[in-house]
């Protein structure tokens, strides 16, 4: 593209929008203007890791969600995955997402269990030790 085609006029009633123009529909229309999850008190840590319930709804109740609802279950359905994870691979805000699951967990869809606490974790240099001794075999 030469420079005199870069700064020509666009066309009236031309689409301004493209791939790289972002989402056409904002973070608040998918969350209904909501900016924390609807579950009371959920503080969901971005290592959060969500899963599909044992006793997830069918698909008929499925259908009744919207499209950023449904593309979570189906990111769930394959795999455990952190709050991070989904974010990334729905393309959406992480500030959205916890509001998505939030309603997805007052629903009963999906299950969200927090991660092991640091202090709960093995020592470091225990980890190291049986890492050494593995080497060695």
């Amino acid at each position: 593209m030469t420079d005199d085609q870069a700064d020509a006029p666009k066309p009236v009633g031309s689409r301004w929008y493209d791939a790289d123009a972002g989402p056409l529909v904002r973070p608040y229309a998918m969350t209904g203007g909501r900016t924390e999850p609807a579950v009371g008190g959920l503080r969901l840590d971005l290592i959060a890791l969500v899963s599909m319930a044992v006793d997830a709804s069918g698909v008929a109740e499925e259908s009744l969600l919207g499209p950023e609802h449904r593309s979570l279950l189906t990111l769930c359905r394959t795999e455990t995955q952190s709050v991070a994870e989904l974010a990334a691979d729905a393309d959406l805000p992480v500030g959205v997402v916890r509001v998505l699951i939030g309603d997805l967990l007052e629903a009963g869809h999906i299950t969200v269990r927090r991660p092991v606490p640091p202090a709960l974790l093995p020592d470091e240099k225990i980890l190291r030790e049986v890492i050494d001794g593995l080497r060695a075999l």
